[in-house]
């Protein structure tokens, strides 16, 4: 499909997503509750599976359903294809809610300050660290929100967080800036290297006035001992392509085993830390003998 220009520019919310057909339609039907529509909505899938066009048809905002290469990289780049240059792109999880406001505050957050490249919210809650929240708990925690109350702090920070990451297309379009399909599958820390692509042209931002809750779903996620050695292969890789400091990333990988051996030995019921430490360990293995690659999950078994 050819890319769609705009000269006036839109508000366009992408969803990149796998294997969570019901997940993602209440999020999107959640958007319809927004105080500001998107003027489009882009549903990335891999395949017609992943998301019943036949859900959508009542929504009073378009819906524009994409299909490509599995992996968050390639799911998200399929989807900026379709933008223009004036756009402002809101990239959202398949299991992220936004609260009423969200998407009007975007909005002007980007049109009073013209430097900022990514814009990414302030969690309310995020079931990533528990196990998890299902729809109906997320937006229980949104309602409870009083809306006049709002923080108007704007933060420098390194990285925007992909569950909730708005990005000004101009920036993107005009340095040929894509996410990097090298990190394979969750393409564990993806966000973080298209932030650090981004800011060599515009701010990072973490805006507190966006709020949202990050459900966490734990299903279709990628299974332990691969998103282990991602823990290791991807840091480094970040490090050798220059999007990302050698010490940070050395700090990272480090602070994943730590994390991964101590609760190992009382783990999570819904994280699989062991996997993960085998992960770790054959990662660590691959960088001493110099053959890390974060490609090298496929070969895991």
């Amino acid at each position: 499909m050819q890319q769609v220009n705009s000269n006036s520019g839109r508000l366009v919310v992408a969803i990149p997503t796998l294997g969570r057909r019901e997940i993602v339609a209440k999020t999107v039907l959640k958007l319809a509750g927004q105080d500001r529509l998107p003027d489009l909505l882009i549903l990335s899938v891999t395949s017609a599976v992943d998301a019943d066009p036949s859900l959508f048809e009542n929504l009073t905002f378009p819906v524009q359903i994409v299909s490509g290469k599995k992996g968050a990289s390639a799911q998200r780049n399929r989807a900026m294809k379709e933008l223009g240059e004036n756009d402002i792109l809101v990239f959202l999880d398949d299991d992220f809610l936004m609260a009423a406001d969200y998407l009007e505050r975007v909005e002007k957050i980007f049109e009073q300050n013209p430097d900022f490249a990514v814009v990414t919210g302030n969690l309310l809650a995020d079931g990533i660290g528990c196990s998890g929240f299902d729809h109906k708990k997320g937006q229980r925690l949104l309602t409870t929100l009083d809306k006049g109350e709002r923080w108007q702090n704007y933060t420098e920070v390194y990285s925007g967080y992909g569950c909730n990451m708005s990005i000004r297309l101009r920036f993107v379009l005009e340095n040929g800036l894509w996410f990097e399909e090298a990190l394979p599958l969750y393409a564990w820390l993806e966000d973080l290297d298209f932030s650090r692509l981004l800011s060599r042209f515009g701010k990072v931002i973490k805006a507190d006035e966006l709020i949202g809750v990050h459900l966490g779903t734990k299903t279709s996620r990628t299974p332990g001992m691969m998103l282990g050695y991602s823990q290791i292969a991807n840091p480094a890789f970040l490090a050798r392509k220059g999007s990302m400091e050698a010490g940070r990333a050395s700090r990272r990988i480090m602070l994943n085993v730590i994390a991964n051996t101590v609760k190992s030995l009382n783990p999570e019921p819904w994280v699989d830390r062991r996997g993960r430490l085998k992960g770790n360990l054959l990662g660590l293995k691959d960088l001493m003998l110099g053959r890390s690659d974060p490609s090298r999950i496929f070969e895991i078994r």
